[in-house]
């Protein structure tokens, strides 16, 4: 398992996001592997893209043959977009894609931004600044920064957990209507009263280690 941290893309690290890799590599009983891409505002998009793909590349030449790729938030967004370049460029695909709250939309059209702006306890608008270091001078609906606006043929397997009350739930809902059109293979579980990437409050909230468990389940299927 790749596992790509979230933090608007500009924050979070292997230190801050250990404890939830780890706990979906006892859960998943699997091989887990956490790397600090560059973040921006020094090193914007395609900087962290760039480091998953050699990440993904190094497991391959290390003998790693079945792997899956997931990500938290911003981590989400760039799981998706590791396999969307893949795709394109013809490499050998991940088993699947788990996605915890992802991001894939970075001008945060969705209207959960607006419905649930109250509702989400972890995640505001501000979070657009962070986004904005990460696009840089590139379009901000580049595919590879944000997955909505992508082509979905022939990608791998996509998993989404995501709560009702996070501002991004409409990323997940639209991305899985598209997914869908597309003949992917998408799976989505939204949790009742959950806010942004809830998982990572594991084990201290109960859901959040209920879902954990449940993703564990889906790895080792």
């Amino acid at each position: 398992l790749l596992y790509l941290h979230g933090g608007g893309y500009a924050l979070g690290s292997v230190k801050s996001h250990r404890a939830t890799a780890g706990q979906l590599a006892e859960a998943g009983k699997i091989h887990t592997l956490i790397i600090d891409y560059r973040r921006p505002p020094e090193n914007p998009f395609p900087a962290a893209l760039q480091d998953a793909l050699t990440a993904y590349d190094w497991l391959r030449k290390n003998g790693y043959e079945r792997i899956m790729i997931a990500g938290d938030s911003a981590g989400g967004g760039l799981a998706l977009s590791t396999a969307i370049s893949l795709r394109d460029n013809q490499t050998t695909m991940p088993l699947q894609v788990i996605c915890l709250s992802p991001v894939i939309d970075v001008e945060c059209t969705g209207e959960s931004v607006i419905t649930n702006a109250r509702r989400d306890p972890w995640l505001t608008t501000g979070m657009k600044t962070l986004f904005n270091y990460y696009v840089g001078q590139n379009d901000p609906r580049d595919p590879l920064i944000s997955p909505l606006y992508a082509n979905f043929t022939n990608l791998p397997p996509i998993v989404i957990y995501v709560g009702t009350d996070e501002i991004l739930l409409s990323d997940s809902t639209r991305l899985v209507e598209k997914a869908k059109n597309a003949g992917v293979n998408v799976q989505i579980k939204i949790w009742p009263d959950m806010w942004h990437i809830f998982p990572f409050f594991a084990p201290f909230v109960p859901e959040a280690a209920q879902a954990i468990t449940e993703i564990g389940e889906v790895i080792k299927r």
